[in-house]
């Protein structure tokens, strides 16, 4: 199931949230803490005016909310609005027994408001946050909650691959509990709340306004991961970098998946181990992945073969299972030369300058110099740009010379990732000026025309987008992973 996070500041902006992502969603969570005083007061109604079942929620700032009253008052909130026809209500696990028993006018003794809830069928999540890290007694926790016969809950914060196993190992650890909510807030806690059924977890959360770190659209849960119509025989496929975030690749792989009526998911991994991931790769039985900086050259030693071009380069982007081993392809370096390589042909490019000395400019100064056209590299590094200038028989140079090679080349490609994320709006060498009969060819592709390539475009030369080159390699990618050609009638939006 996907549930809902409703963050609307009344009851109305809820219901609305609620009909605009229905089609995505199985249930609802009320965010009490969210809501206005006089709305928190009249909260009770709304379970009766949505048609799907709803979780109360009044969470403390210290557990991720906004609720900031006195803990007494938190609580009498809590129970005046479970009156309504709500499905769960969310107590955390330090909330003592004897602060949930409440007087109202309508008993003469106080209300135990657990016990009233059990009466009436209302089940109970006892919930533990964690935003610090996974506690080493993770396992011991959830069956300490599970006690009462209440769902048990927890969102906690992995900072590593290794706390990303302990999650995934949830389900094995403590198969006897059948119903359990599990969740990995956080950068590297994404592909749990994707995966949410591989912890065993009866839920994952998704919001329009990220509620929690890490949080999804019910959208992109939905459509885009299909999390919800995960089952047992989905082959799970991926991509593993350092930062991963910014990743368009699902964008690529799941709607051609979808397309061919393919059961896989392709999934996003923070990864800060090579080797933990291949541990986590064994355990999910991931049948592929895609690999991205810092990771191109550290994952070669757990393969069991590689191809030509990786041996060549160096550098692996494509990791499959074959016959239970590993192996190595790098897909940069066809998709690299897919919208150039007629331009080669005619003679158009016999000379390049290629800025950058890394993982992705390594399949493209091989791949040129496998085509006979001659190549400078130019890096800020000299000592990077001279150990492959050497392996790849091209000139090299500092980045701070680069006014010296304005002018004088037939092709330009930009390898580094100068220009996106933190460093959007920068420039890899302002120095570098272009005559205009340039093709000038950018491996960046968030955004799609940065100052780089802007400039490059002003000046009257022919522009190669990175969305090219990430859709070429993407497509030998899928192929790699699912022996089907990639389905040439769908819309890719990157």
């Amino acid at each position: 199931m996907l549930c809902l996070t409703l963050t609307g500041s009344t009851l109305e902006e809820d219901r609305a949230l609620v009909e605009r992502n229905r089609g995505w969603i199985a249930l609802a969570e009320l965010r009490l803490d969210h809501l206005l005083p006089d709305e928190q007061k009249i909260a009770s109604s709304f379970p009766s005016t949505v048609d799907l079942p709803v979780i109360l929620t009044m969470r403390r700032k210290v557990d991720g909310g906004m609720c900031s009253v006195p803990e007494k008052q938190r609580l009498q909130l809590l129970y005046e609005a479970a009156k309504g026809d709500f499905a769960y209500v969310d107590i955390e696990d330090d909330v003592k027994k004897s602060d949930l028993k409440f007087k109202d006018p309508l008993f003469e003794q106080k209300v135990d408001l657990e016990h009233s809830l059990r009466t009436r069928g209302v089940r109970i999540i006892r919930s533990y946050h964690n935003f610090e890290c996974v506690p080493a007694d993770l396992f011991g926790r959830i069956h300490k909650l599970a006690a009462k016969g209440d769902i048990p809950k927890v969102a906690v914060t992995p900072g590593n691959m290794m706390d990303v196993i302990t999650l995934f190992r949830v389900q094995q650890e403590l198969s006897s509990l059948t119903e359990k909510i599990v969740i990995g807030m956080g950068p590297y806690g994404v592909c749990t709340r994707i995966l949410y059924k591989k912890c065993g977890s009866l839920l994952s959360f998704c919001s329009d306004s990220q509620a929690a770190p890490g949080q999804l659209s019910a959208q992109s849960m939905s459509e885009l991961y299909r999390s919800d119509k995960l089952d047992e025989k989905t082959h799970i496929y991926g991509i593993i970098g350092n930062p991963v975030s910014h990743t368009s690749s699902p964008n690529i792989h799941n709607p051609g998946f979808e397309a061919i009526r393919y059961n896989a998911v392709y999934v996003p991994f923070l990864v800060d181990s090579v080797r933990a991931f291949f541990k986590l790769a064994e355990m999910l039985q991931i049948h592929g992945f895609s690999v991205t900086v810092p990771h191109k050259r550290s994952v070669q030693p757990y393969l069991g073969r590689i191809t030509r071009e990786v041996k060549q380069i160096g550098s692996c982007n494509t990791v499959v299972r074959i016959q239970n081993m590993w192996k190595g392809i790098n897909t940069d370096y066809y998709g690299f030369l897919v919208p150039i390589e007629a331009l080669i042909a005619q003679g158009e490019i016999r000379n390049a300058l290629v800025i950058g000395a890394g993982g992705a400019s390594r399949a493209v100064v091989w791949a040129l110099h496998n085509h006979g056209v001659k190549v400078t590299i130019l890096n800020r590094s000299i000592e990077h740009a001279r150990t492959l200038a050497n392996e790849t028989m091209s000139a090299y140079d500092t980045l701070e010379n680069a006014y010296l090679y304005s002018e004088t080349v037939d092709l330009v490609v930009q390898t580094t990732n100068v220009g996106m994320g933190d460093l959007m709006g920068q420039e890899p060498c302002p120095s570098l000026h272009f005559s205009g009969k340039e093709f000038v060819y950018e491996l960046v592709y968030k955004p799609e025309e940065t100052v780089f390539l802007k400039r490059a475009k002003e000046a009257g030369c022919t522009i190669i987008t990175g969305k090219q080159m990430l859709m070429e390699q993407g497509k030998l990618q899928f192929e790699a992973f699912t022996g089907y050609h990639y389905p040439h009638w769908v819309d890719v939006v990157l």
